[in-house]
């Protein structure tokens, strides 16, 4: 697969007047979605980013950015740098990594995206059954093979009008059968029917391919980051 256009900031949204799809919208319906699927509490807006207190000793605290300001991203890790610290900031890495000392780690690429959710019958993969249900504000979907084996699973937030898809996990022996379409087409029906219209995720580069092929398009580019030094987090 190519990779995708890092560069996209598509604001189109098939629908005059909607800013769902705008990148900040964008962004922050995939933070509030983000924190349900994760199970922390419902992120804090700050003057520029949001904060997610996630509790884990790897991860503490998540600061989403979902405009790049470099004048409140060195004021917030001049103050807030330490180990289980995470950055996700909404613009390329080569904007991001010089605003940044050698105590925090830059991860792979990594994209926005959204669609339009449009519901559907659904590919047929032989050999494999779907299996979705909700709890809560989840839709939980699994994907079996013929022997019961889980070959394939993942999840999506709803929240309003958004579904926020997340850990999307393909066994290794059971890729590239159209696993990932199968349970892409489930999610959508699932949050179509509870309310949902738009969806939205933050995939890799790989992931980002397949999911254009899809039909999902690159809202932004995003740079995550870690740190490692500095002071404990609080």
């Amino acid at each position: 697969m190519s990779p995708p256009n890092s560069t996209s900031t598509s604001t189109s949204t098939g629908a005059p007047g909607n800013g769902a799809f705008d990148p900040s919208v964008t962004a922050q319906a995939w933070a509030h979605g983000w924190a349900i699927s994760r199970s922390t509490p419902a992120p804090v807006e700050r003057s520029g980013y949001l904060q997610i207190h996630v509790g884990k000793p790897e991860q503490i605290t998540r600061y989403v950015f979902p405009r790049f300001d470099p004048d409140v991203l060195r004021k917030l890790i001049a103050t807030e740098a330490g180990p289980g610290i995470w950055l996700k900031i909404c613009a390329p890495s080569q904007e991001v990594s010089p605003l940044l000392s050698s105590d925090w780690t830059v991860h792979e690429p990594e994209f926005l995206m959204r669609v339009m959710l449009a519901g559907s019958d659904g590919p047929v993969v032989a050999g494999y059954r779907v299996q979705t249900e909700r709890t809560g504000a989840l839709a939980l979907t699994k994907v079996f093979a013929g022997s019961g084996e889980l070959a394939a699973s993942g999840q999506a937030a709803i929240d309003g009008a958004f579904a926020t898809f997340d850990q999307i996990v393909t066994v290794e022996a059971h890729r590239r059968r159209g696993l990932g379409r199968l349970v892409m087409s489930a999610w959508s029906n699932a949050a179509r029917d509870a309310g949902a219209r738009h969806g939205v995720l933050v995939a890799t580069e790989a992931g980002a391919a397949l999911y254009q092929a899809l039909g999902w398009a690159l809202v932004s580019p995003v740079t995550a980051a870690s740190c490692s030094g500095g002071a404990p987090a609080a």
